[in-house]
């Protein structure tokens, strides 16, 4: 016989499984759907609310609370109770160092580019467990309010992640048990959430402002034909409602003559004016005097003083909106209508600024703080194949190229392409008879690539040995969906290739997910600074290589002495190579490469630039 399902939240006949749409915010998360009026709604579990705070709770025992129970310990067990995670998700420690007094919790400083690692109850915690802890939570609320199993989902991210940020998303909500059909961004999902009901004869130009607990996000979208295009992007995410509250704190430490030095010692101190600082910003949206003592500390603002403390903060975004404004090459007049989106644009003086600064009055009809859970549901929809009228197109936030020679940035796919997306480009090898190329991916605005994000490194082995200039290496840049890179090197003549799914040095692969749930992370460290050895016995060996190259082909360009020098130097890089000290090998391979680097261009200048046919890679 089979088996029918009835939603005993709505009466309704139901489906095996619904495809949800999840907010994973910094400071709030929550979880919507298409309900059997095929409109969008968020899911409030009975007496739990429709918002869930972003906050994990460890207590001694190891248990996890999430959400509202979690938030109780801010104040009690700050140590232990890790909110605003998604500031971290995808980033290195030293992405975050100056970002230190945000979080009262303990943020592991490995000192290299591994996952920042969390303690919390004497164990060690990435943000994407922490995540997948939320997530486990939304899942659990959606399949007891709609009575449901709920295995797939949509999830947004802010427009300006990268593609770690993307891939530590997609990772997190693996770990949670959900297939992660789409990774969105959060402009994108509220401008389907506003399009719903729009006449496919118009066409309008909108942005999108969207002022959350942690991350800003402006998007100028085009809306034609049923067609939802993000025309550009621009944001912070280190910039939110968060920055508000830290801002009152500030004040009121400075009112009441708090020593800071002794307040660094009580993080629960710290929390529960952090807690109370966010009351009064929310206050002071509907009044304009907040007054209360906290023991002998007066917490005391008026809506003037407070907004002149964010107003650096709001002056911040507005010149994100210029930005963006300008990347799509648009005027505010060629603007038709402007949305707000974030708990954060609650704020009137926030509101009066974007409304100044448009010259016109934003939408703020849906809620903000659903109005991106209701737009992945939509999405979810669209996914499900139960809408057609609505395509949607993309763009990646940062230019994405490769390292070239003498360190500098190549752009392949640039700033506010469409996605999904497909670019290449030519290139050729610097010295005689190199058989492997280093690829080096990049991602970001800067010229130098020391500037940019190293997200990926991998050789084409392999190339026949010709004279430096032969051989053509075509290197394509292939962009899904969901922002996440694949790249493909061939050398021509010989077919040689090479291709790589890139996941980011601080996302994960799908094994290493499963291993998560049974290996402990406390081997991640040993494990790091052997990968980075390997790595620096890889150059270094490299270096030895064309550095001999380059003296038995110039030797006629250099001194005695020169040459001499450099030999030494070479012998004091391959002796540091039969040595297990990484530092030890990049010291000498810098030493080399300082001394030789004066004359090595003089020779190059004269000996070989008329080989140069392409661009050439180190």
């Amino acid at each position: 016989m089979a088996k029918i399902s009835i939603n005993l939240a709505t009466g309704s006949l139901q489906k095996e499984e619904i495809i949800v749409g999840i907010d994973l915010g910094t400071t709030n998360s929550l979880v919507a759907f298409i309900n059997p009026d095929k409109n969008p709604q968020v899911i409030n579990d009975t007496g739990k609310g429709l918002l869930v705070p972003s906050i994990v709770h460890f207590n001694k025992t190891g248990d996890t609370l999430v959400g509202n129970e979690a938030k109780e310990f801010l104040t009690t067990d700050p140590e232990n109770t890790i909110f605003s995670v998604k500031r971290l998700l995808g980033r290195s420690y030293k992405d975050v160092a100056g970002h230190q007094d945000t979080f009262s919790y303990k943020i592991i400083d490995d000192e290299n580019d591994s996952l920042v690692k969390i303690k919390a109850a004497d164990k060690f915690y990435t943000p994407i467990e922490l995540s997948a802890e939320i997530l486990k939570e939304l899942k659990a609320r959606a399949e007891h309010a709609l009575k449901t199993p709920v295995n797939r989902a949509v999830i947004t991210v802010p427009a300006y992640f990268n593609d770690s940020q993307r891939q530590a998303t997609r990772d997190a909500g693996r770990l949670a048990g959900l297939d992660v059909l789409r990774i969105v961004n959060e402009p994108t999902a509220a401008s389907l959430a506003y399009g719903i009901g729009l006449d496919p004869t118009q066409q309008k130009t909108i942005a999108v402002y969207d002022l959350g607990g942690g991350t800003f996000d402006v998007s100028i979208l085009s809306i034609q034909n049923g067609i939802f295009e993000v025309l550009s992007t621009n944001g912070n995410t280190f910039l939110g409602g968060d920055d508000f509250d830290r801002a009152i704190v500030h004040y009121w430490i400075e009112k009441n003559k708090i020593d800071t030095a002794q307040l660094a010692q009580n993080p629960a101190l710290m929390q529960t004016l952090r807690l109370k600082a966010e009351a009064a910003k929310k206050a002071l949206s509907t009044q304009n005097l907040f007054n209360e003592q906290m023991g002998d500390i007066w917490c005391t603002i008026d809506r003037q003083t407070f907004e002149q403390l964010i107003t650096p903060k709001v002056a911040e975004t507005i010149n994100s909106c210029k930005q963006a404004l300008s990347d799509a090459k648009l005027t505010i007049a060629e603007i038709d209508e402007v949305v707000l989106v974030g708990g954060s644009t609650r704020t009137p003086y926030v509101k009066k600024q974007v409304e100044d600064f448009f010259g016109r009055q934003p939408h703020d009809q849906i809620n903000p703080d659903e109005v991106v859970a209701l737009g992945a549901a939509i999405q979810a929809d669209i996914l499900a194949g139960n809408r057609s009228d609505i395509l949607l197109l993309d763009v990646t936030p940062l230019s994405l190229g490769i390292e070239t020679m003498g360190g500098l940035m190549d752009v392949i796919i640039p700033r506010n392409a469409k996605v999904p997306t497909k670019a290449g480009r030519q290139y050729t090898t610097s010295i005689d008879g190199q058989v492997n190329m280093k690829i080096s991916v990049f991602q970001g605005e800067r010229d130098l690539v020391q500037e940019n994000r190293k997200l990926a490194e991998f050789d084409l082995k392999g190339i026949p040995a010709m004279p430096a200039g032969l051989p053509k290496v075509d290197i394509n840049f292939i962009l899904n969906a969901d922002g996440i890179l694949t790249v493909q090197a061939i050398e021509l003549r010989s077919g040689v290739k090479q291709e790589i799914d890139i996941k980011p040095s601080y996302g994960l692969t799908d094994d290493t997910v499963e291993k998560m749930l049974v290996d402990s992370i406390t081997h991640a460290k040993s494990d790091v600074e052997q990968r980075m050895l390997i790595e620096a016995r890889s150059e270094g060996e490299q270096l030895v290589y064309t550095a001999e190259r380059f003296i038995e082909k110039h030797a006629v360009y250099l001194t005695e002495a020169e040459i001499s020098e450099t030999k030494t130097y070479i012998e004091a890089l391959r002796a540091a190579l039969t040595k297990p000290e990484k530092d030890e090998i990049l010291k000498k391979a810098d030493e080399l490469n300082e001394f030789t680097r004066p004359f090595a261009e003089r020779v190059m200048d004269v000996a070989v630039s008329s080989a140069m046919k392409g661009k050439s890679i180190e």
